[in-house]
């Protein structure tokens, strides 16, 4: 059974930093990619950064220079450092999880980032 945990998210004042960590068990030795997407409140949810077990790296426009997406394979967690934020960037982020080739999506249950003097 793949589970996803995220965590790391708070509060933070406008121009710092954070660094979310999505926990990944179960999800065995095939391909996959992990994605971090985000929903600010009344919006949708958005893309905002993925990896793939090959380590390639994908970011949303607005995010580039800001955050770095990464993997730690030894303990499968992957890490979203977030920097230089905005109140723009206040959402819950959520990390999810596909195999290669599949259509299932598992997802996490989010963590919540406040950008706020």
């Amino acid at each position: 059974q793949v589970q996803l945990v995220e965590s790391g998210g708070g509060l933070v004042q406008p121009g710092g930093s954070l660094r979310l960590s999505c926990a990944a068990s179960g999800l065995g030795r095939g391909a996959y990619s992990i994605t971090w997407v985000r929903q600010a409140p009344g919006k949708e949810r958005e893309f905002v950064a993925k990896i793939t077990s090959d380590q390639e790296t994908t970011y949303a426009d607005f995010v580039k220079g800001r955050f770095t997406i990464s993997e730690d394979d030894a303990v499968t967690t992957v890490y979203l450092q977030m920097n230089n934020l905005s109140s723009n960037d206040t959402a819950v982020y959520y990390c999810n999880a596909q195999h290669k080739g599949y259509a299932y999506v598992y997802r996490g249950q989010g963590t919540q980032v406040t950008v706020s003097s």
